[in-house]
């Protein structure tokens, strides 16, 4: 038998928005779920490229954090950030 050693095995309601837009260089469909969980941050999921980050204003000011976290090239990185500006 596996004994299993959980660090925590919580429930919680979360509010899930699902949006889908097309930019000048690709389409981004996105889960963003908020959730007490993140501090304030909210969990972005990239649905067609299987990515996920927890992001929060001061994230989307960090260069090269929106690349990293995405595999975007710039350009596609700033036009997700321009929505979620106005998202988170």
């Amino acid at each position: 038998m596996n004994n299993r050693y959980f660090l925590y095995d919580d429930k919680e309601e979360t509010k899930t928005r699902f949006v889908s837009f097309v930019g000048e260089t690709q389409r981004f469909d996105l889960a963003i779920v908020q959730s007490q969980r993140f501090y304030g941050k909210q969990l972005v999921l990239d649905l067609q490229g299987s990515r996920f980050a927890i992001i929060g204003p001061d994230d989307l000011e960090e260069e090269g954090y929106l690349e990293y976290a995405f595999k975007l090239s710039e350009g596609e990185a700033a036009e997700l950030r321009s929505f979620l500006i106005q998202t988170i």
